[in-house]
């Protein structure tokens, strides 16, 4: 989202710089107005773990300096606001202008992070001593004040989704996917973290039809979950592709989006299927009732309802009509209250609210 937030003001023509550890992979170059500072970590032999915190808040500081920057826009509160905090100290040490730091709350800092004693007033402290503070959902507000106790406010922007062309026809890619005409192939888009709860995902398509794939677009190491798939004995149902970038193509050859997290702040794979017209069934879960409206624009279960999942799933496979309402119904959704258009003007106000204040 970051990524997709820097690209689309850089298009309005605004100056974006990026500074990360590595290039983010979606992030244009070829337009004039991004630039990116690579941070380099050192691993020095007296310590036994890399620092990551010390050397970013040292790059922007630098990248401050040489370009007089008016927002500083970090994710995640640990390490980033931190960072963010420890480099406006140096600066304004050495009577150098700092900008004001926005902090955007995703879900892994409070839902996890926040919860461990030992990084938790850390995390407080980053939050509260930010100009401004936002969260990609209310639900992630609200747990956010309720495990740190936070005063400062919070202003729930979501995240959205900038519809990326069709670039590859639906039956080529699944020609080349080694899907037939008659089968219903569900979507899914993870890190595989345990949050995502890859198993359950796994069981429910071993309870519906062989004529039901999954097609499971890969952040991260697939292999740990081989040997259950071998159990399960579901190989041959499965399809998983490591790093996608144009993951529009795929969630086009899809069918259905199918998303079982226990913890989920927003859910930007099930946003980005829904832009595609694709009916999403989805734990209901943190942030995900406010982007799915069930039974409106897809289907909500318990976490963990195994078989809930696959009777749902077995109902749409079988049902076009239904596929197709909940789907179009889904995209009308995300197309009013998740455009690119709509939240990239909400950030700019909110930039422009915390510059003036």
């Amino acid at each position: 989202m970051a990524t997709n937030l820097g690209n689309e003001l850089a298009r309005l023509d605004h100056k974006v710089h990026f500074i990360s550890y590595e290039k983010p992979f979606r992030i244009n170059l070829k337009n004039k107005n991004i630039h990116y500072h690579q941070v380099k970590v050192n691993e020095y032999g007296l310590f036994r773990y890399p620092d990551y915190t010390l050397p970013l808040a040292e790059k922007i500081g630098m990248v401050n300096h040489k370009f007089g920057l008016d927002i500083l826009h970090v994710h995640y509160a640990v390490p980033h606001a931190t960072a963010a905090l420890l480099a406006k100290n140096v600066a304004l040490s050495l009577k150098q202008k700092f900008p004001k730091v926005v902090t955007t709350l995703h879900g892994t800092d409070i839902t996890l992070l926040a919860r461990d004693p030992s990084l938790d007033s850390i995390i407080k402290y980053s939050i509260e001593s930010s100009c401004g503070v936002t969260a990609v959902s209310e639900n992630l507000k609200n747990e956010t004040i309720k495990v740190l106790g936070t005063k400062k406010p919070i202003e729930v922007i979501y995240n959205f989704y900038s519809v990326q062309k069709i670039t590859v026809p639906r039956e080529k890619l699944r020609a080349r996917l080694k899907f037939s005409k008659n089968d219903f192939v569900a979507i899914h888009i993870s890190n595989l973290r345990n949050v995502k709860r890859i198993p359950d995902l796994l069981k429910i398509v071993s309870k519906t039809p062989a004529n039901i794939k999954l097609l499971i677009l890969a952040g991260s190491n697939f292999s740990p979950f081989l040997p259950l798939v071998k159990k399960l004995g579901i190989k041959n149902r499965l399809c998983v592709v490591p790093t996608v970038l144009d993951i529009q193509n795929y969630i086009n050859a899809s069918d259905v989006g199918i998303y079982v997290s226990e913890k989920e702040s927003f859910g930007m794979g099930i946003l980005e299927t829904m832009f595609y017209k694709k009916p999403v069934i989805a734990a209901r879960t943190g942030g995900v009732p406010e982007v799915v409206e069930h039974k409106k624009t897809g289907l909500l279960l318990p976490i963990g309802d195994i078989t809930g999942f696959a009777k749902n799933l077995k109902l749409l496979a079988s049902s076009p009509a239904l596929a197709q309402t909940l789907g179009e119904a889904g995209f009308k959704r995300a197309n009013k209250n998740f455009s690119n258009e709509k939240i990239v003007k909400q950030y700019l106000k909110y930039y422009n609210r915390v510059i003036n204040c």
